[in-house]
């Protein structure tokens, strides 16, 4: 049994995950900011509400762990913001908040855990296909792509900082999979992969891909976008 912590739990993938991992008997801690009932209702998930964006918020993070779990095995970066807008249109401030969530809450939430994870753990942050240098691009997606890039480098880094330590850090770059954020971006295209589907192999990479990987970025994509 082990110990993950999963953002971005209110649907699509990160929700199928939550439920998965708790479903196999692992200990959940599901953050989001708003919180599914099913989630809420499961004996093995821990339901925290709140805004990742908020460094204030997510001290609550901090005090479960060390109120609670002492540890944690499986750290699972999901939640995302997508802004599709025109570069030109796009203010300072909605273009900060897509980092606020993609990279600074990452940083932040990572920051927390560490103290609280030992050899074997994993960290696993999900990018995207368009956060890949020399990969297809799509206008409207200026913000949340490089962010997504920005995310992949700061995966890197860390796994170079804690190697010693035995954390494990790696990425995956997700294509397009059948979510309401892909519809968010591309109305009415759909995706070949279920958000259920990706999530099933996200659940083994994240309790497994450590054994093989670690400063990698695995692209797992089936289609374009």
């Amino acid at each position: 049994m082990k110990n993950i912590i999963i953002t971005g739990t209110s649907r699509g993938i990160g929700y199928e995950l939550a439920l998965q991992f708790a479903n196999a008997g692992h200990q959940v801690l599901a953050i989001s900011r708003k919180t599914p009932q099913a989630l809420m209702e499961h004996p093995n998930i821990s339901c925290l509400s709140l805004d990742i964006s908020v460094a204030k918020d997510l001290l609550q993070v901090e005090k479960f762990i060390a109120q609670t779990w002492k540890k944690v095995d499986v750290l699972l970066h999901n939640a995302g913001h997508l802004l599709h807008k025109p570069f030109g249109q796009i203010t300072a401030d909605e273009f900060q908040n897509v980092y606020k969530v993609n990279v600074f809450a990452v940083a932040e939430l990572t920051k927390i855990c560490i103290p609280f994870m030992q050899k074997g753990s994993h960290v696993v942050t999900i990018s995207s296909m368009g956060g890949i240098q020399g990969s297809m691009k799509f206008a409207g997606l200026a913000a949340y792509s490089s962010s997504k890039g920005a995310v992949i480098t700061l995966s890197e880094l860390l796994a170079e900082e804690y190697k010693e330590q035995g954390i494990a850090f790696n990425v995956l770059a997700l294509g397009a999979v059948n979510t309401e954020m892909l519809q968010e971006a591309f109305p009415g295209y759909e995706a070949p992969i279920s958000a259920k589907e990706m999530a099933d192999y996200i659940f083994n990479f994240a309790l497994t891909g450590n054994t093989f990987y670690n400063g990698k970025v695995l692209q797992v994509s089936s289609s374009t976008p």
